[in-house]
């Protein structure tokens, strides 16, 4: 069998890392990475050097990294990345599409398979993230897949409505855990080398992506962001936004912020690696990323979630949601610090994601360019 995995961005790939590597092992199959998005993009931290140190094997890369991130730019990446693909799946044959996620590039990409008639395998649907446009794209995704392999049971029970038919559809958790167990750590040591920012000293974890859902309030957001980080007494490591929609207002403010303020150490991407490692030290995660819901747990960590990005999204009881108001976020950090540490569960699955998933996909058996289950 044929897989194309795609991935278009540092979200998507350490996720796939456990399946590639369970598929291969365990099953003998051959899946070829399809790289393209922001991984080649030099302002983003070219994560293309990542998957190349990991030791799986590329297949291709495509140039189409985004133009610019305001709404019409967004568009224009859309329409190139449908360009792009058209012309490789025209001239690549491939049993099944695998792909992850909800972001932009990804639809564009799966979009425009759908006249090739290429199975789809769809991973993390169902989820509801209604301040990010986000959502809209990986709802899209659900109904061009053939298969889907959700984080939740909930979110199980969505792609199922979605979809209007229970079939093809499993809950297996999260690859965000089994990528977490098959991470090796970097030390204390070696990431001040590495990245610049000492792990030994109380730290915040923080990343802000843009509201997408709402781009008109990420300037007031930026301001804010801002202004936050520069009343912090604490160190901070940022790690840097995703290419979407007003991200440059984002990084900007959090540019200036570094620059005012000896505290905050910007990273434009720490690797899975680089990134775990920062969870286990740290006091504190806060801002709107997804991987202080799906990933802190693992590490005991609690989460201030800041804003409406991941308003929907399913959550342990280790995040606190807060608006975008600096006092009261500052209040919320000196509460949050003084909590007691213990031990939580991530309800986002238990480290046997790519199991599951790469025994269905061994049962597949194409017939007629369609994907069906051998009984």
């Amino acid at each position: 069998m044929e897989i194309a995995v795609l991935t278009s961005s540092r979200a998507d790939f350490g996720f796939y890392r456990p399946l590639l590597t369970a598929l291969k092992k365990k099953h003998g199959i051959h899946a070829s990475l399809v790289v393209f998005g922001t991984h080649l993009s030099k302002e983003h931290g070219y994560t293309y050097s990542e998957i190349l140190n990991s030791g799986h094997k590329v297949y291709t890369t495509l140039d189409t990294q985004p133009k610019g991130d305001s709404p019409k730019a967004i568009v224009q990446t859309i329409g190139l990345v449908h360009a792009v693909f058209a012309d490789f799946w025209e001239n690549n044959k491939f049993d099944l599409i695998l792909c992850l996620g909800d972001r932009y590039e990804m639809f564009a990409a799966v979009s425009a398979a759908v006249p090739f008639n290429i199975p789809v395998a769809h991973i993390s649907g169902g989820e509801e993230t209604v301040g990010a446009i986000d959502n809209f794209y990986r709802h899209a995704l659900t109904h061009v897949a053939t298969y889907h392999f959700t984080n939740t049971k909930k979110n199980a029970l969505r792609v199922q409505q979605l979809k209007g038919s229970s079939k093809n559809i499993y809950f297996t958790g999260s690859l965000a855990v089994d990528n977490i167990n098959a991470t090796k750590l970097i030390s204390v040591k070696k990431f001040k080398q590495q990245f610049h920012f000492d792990l030994s000293n109380p730290f915040i974890l923080f990343t802000f992506h843009p509201e997408t859902a709402n781009y008109r309030t990420n300037t007031e957001n930026a301001l804010a962001t801002k202004k936050l980080l520069l009343q912090l007494k604490i160190n901070v490591l940022v790690t840097m936004p995703n290419a979407d929609t007003m991200g440059n207002a984002i990084r900007e403010k959090l540019s200036e912020a570094a620059n005012e303020n000896k505290n905050i150490t910007l990273a434009e991407s720490l690797g899975s690696a680089g990134y775990y490692s920062a969870l286990k030290h740290c006091d504190l995660v806060m801002g709107n990323s997804s991987s202080g819901i799906v990933e802190a747990a693992s590490f005991n960590k609690y989460v201030i979630n800041i804003g409406n990005r991941q308003s929907g999204r399913e959550r342990g009881n280790n995040i606190l949601d807060v608006k975008m108001n600096v006092g009261h976020i500052h209040k919320l950090i000196s509460k949050v610090m003084s909590l007691p540490k213990r031990k939580m569960k991530n309800i986002y699955g238990d480290g046997k994601a790519a199991e599951r998933i790469s025994e269905i996909i061994n049962k597949i058996n194409l017939k007629n360019g369609y994907a069906k289950l051998r009984k």
